[in-house]
């Protein structure tokens, strides 16, 4: 069975800048209609990146440079808006997928639907994460240790912040519903045994 233990992921960065960035921004609602969520990484930020791209200027996802990514670095009230699960979803599909995020906050249902797909969300205070932000060039690697709660690039090590039971369950690997489903199969299915209804059926 995959080990869904999540304790010190790293990764190359990419930043984003700005606050209360929404879901919409992160994945426009057209593409709510989908069945399945795969191939919705392509379409992460796509408004975004079509403004910016008429104006010659080049979004964070579209610099080649960051293509490798997997730790995305943002601001206050990052996924604000709609509650939509397609959000991180397509951050979880993109390219490489991003694996963590470190900001100064996230809204509550976002940081809920990272957590479900094993996505750890952490804070940093301002200068802190600013301080990060400088050292995470295209070629630096962002290291985020759940454990000891600290987030480092290169000579740059910074204190994050996380609350209790989303990180206890990324840290045991208890935020995976289906591993812990299968993992007590036994339990369920000697229940059902002895439930007089089962009888009936046999």
């Amino acid at each position: 069975m995959t080990d869904t233990k999540r304790t010190t992921v790293a990764g190359k960065a990419i930043i984003v800048d700005g606050n209360d960035i929404d879901t919409d921004r992160i994945i426009p609602a057209r593409y709510l209609r989908c069945v399945t969520f795969d191939g919705l990484g392509q379409y992460a930020f796509e408004d975004d990146r079509k403004q910016l791209a008429e104006k010659g200027s080049t979004h964070p996802f579209d610099d080649e440079s960051r293509a490798q990514a997997e730790v995305l670095l943002v601001h206050k009230n990052f996924g604000c808006g709609s509650s939509r699960e397609h959000a991180p979803q397509s951050l979880n599909r993109w390219n490489r997928g991003i694996k963590v995020l470190v900001g100064e906050s996230f809204a509550e249902i976002f940081f809920g639907n990272c957590v479900a797909l094993g996505i750890p969300c952490v804070t940093a205070g301002t200068e802190d994460l600013g301080r990060l932000m400088a050292a995470a060039n295209a070629d630096a690697t962002v290291s985020v240790d759940l454990e000891s709660l600290t987030a480092s690039c290169g000579d740059v090590s910074i204190d994050v912040a996380m609350p209790d039971g989303a990180r206890k369950q990324l840290l045991t690997g208890r935020w995976d519903s289906t591993v812990e489903l299968l993992a007590g199969m036994d339990a369920v299915e000697s229940k059902a045994a002895a439930m007089p209804y089962f009888q009936d059926w046999n």
